[in-house]
């Protein structure tokens, strides 16, 4: 079956708001097995809505809507759909009472417009909302389920999770979607695709693949229709074993893992420690792998040696090295790396040193060039990359290849 998702404000289309909410419900309606085949965000107007919901209902057997169902007078969804609809705005009571219970729960004053939110369309099916006083509502035409719901996200997501989502899996009798994303890195999306048509190939029909790219990671989704839950899960974790004998070195992890994150596991399961030397990623590997909780455990610190004086006077690379190959070289990167290994006393150690750009390119160094280099013990290895022209791709890509060398080192 087929939905369609319409977020309704002004503010949407200026940018002022991010609509975020089309991007949660879209993946709450796919977990039912609910695909949603559009997102419309419009304007605050009465043609504008008439027309999408004209539209939406003619192709779709479900329309989910948010937005203007405010106590302001630019809120117009509630009295656009009152006249959709053909009914009139009646009181009632269930509704009354929990706008009641919110405003006193939170010491405010009551007053003319909270009691106005009280009204719904007479034909409609009210969705109660605890979390606020917009009340959702329910409506039916032409075999077609239209749902209207608050913008404020808390509110939103808790109407959908505790009341719409069991509503819509007793209304159409949805089956079960079964989801598994397998998180690699250091193959792109090409040579993936190459590396794996064959294995492809041979999936069970139930089963789909999906590629999503990112600087980060590269996401293999894998997704299952199925009567039974036991049973789909079966075959993805089937296709799984598979895939682990093709490309099994670049997989870090599952479900919606970061590298910061499976590499911080490897350290505590090893209780090993790690610090890092930056240069042109600037503090973001340090920032990535702090953003975990319990980091603590195995990451000592980090030194951002942006210029050549810190990586000499503080990580003690050597001032020839510096004149003699430059601040992005392999040997300078070498230095740093066991220079921060030996301050910090640490088991690991993560360097970088590159020219970020947009500007910067030199002695034969074209933008994106950087090295990086992982030190253990007595083994250092040092790679050299070049990436692109984009200065906060090339911080975020490099932050990743330097994770991803230290994962690779560790196993």
């Amino acid at each position: 079956m087929f939905s369609e998702i319409i977020t309704i404000g002004d503010e949407l289309l200026i940018g002022q708001t991010i609509d975020t909410n089309s991007a949660w419900i879209a993946k709450q309606l796919n977990n039912i097995g609910i695909s949603v085949r559009q997102i419309t965000s419009i304007a605050d107007s009465k043609e504008h809505i008439f027309e999408t919901l004209d539209s939406a209902i003619k192709s779709s057997e479900l329309v989910l809507i948010t937005g203007g169902l405010g106590p302001t007078d630019d809120d117009i969804t509630k009295k656009t759909l009152t006249e959709y609809f053909d009914t009139e705005l009646i009181t009632n009571l269930d509704v009354l009472k929990d706008v009641k219970n919110f405003i006193e729960k939170r010491s405010l004053k009551y007053n003319k417009r909270n009691i106005e939110q009280a009204k719904v369309p007479k034909n409609c099916n009210v969705i109660r909302n605890e979390n606020g006083t917009a009340a959702g509502m329910w409506f039916s035409k032409n075999d077609t389920v239209i749902i209207s719901m608050p913008a404020v996200p808390f509110e939103m997501k808790a109407m959908m999770t505790e009341k719409i989502i069991p509503l819509l899996e007793q209304h159409f009798n949805t089956s079960n979607v079964i989801h598994k994303t397998i998180q690699t890195f250091g193959i792109s999306e090409s040579s993936l695709a190459e590396q794996l048509s064959q294995w492809k190939e041979q999936l069970p029909k139930s089963l789909k693949l999906a590629y999503l790219p990112s600087p980060e990671r590269m996401q293999l989704r894998l997704s299952c229709v199925s009567e039974n839950k036991n049973d789909g899960k079966k075959n993805i974790d089937n296709e799984i074993e598979k895939l682990k004998k093709i490309i099994g070195e670049a997989i870090f992890g599952y479900g919606n893992v970061f590298l910061h994150e499976a590499i911080g596991d490897i350290l505590i399961d090893k209780q090993e420690t790690l610090a890092v030397a930056e240069s042109c990623t600037g503090g973001n590997i340090s920032r990535l792998i702090t953003s975990v909780s319990g980091s603590s455990k195995y990451f000592i610190g980090g030194v951002v040696a942006y210029s050549n004086d810190i990586k000499e006077q503080i990580l003690g690379v050597k001032k020839d090295t510096l004149i003699k190959h430059g601040a992005v070289s392999k040997q300078t990167v070498i230095e740093m790396a066991n220079g921060i290994r030996r301050l910090y006393g640490s088991d690991y150690a993560i360097s970088v040193s590159g020219i970020a750009g947009p500007g910067g390119s030199r002695d034969g160094k074209p933008v994106g060039t950087t090295w990086i280099a992982v030190a253990y013990a007595e083994k250092t290895v040092a790679k050299k990359y070049i990436f692109g022209k984009q200065r906060d791709i090339n911080i975020r890509i490099a932050s990743s290849k330097a994770l991803d060398m230290l994962r690779r080192l560790m196993i």
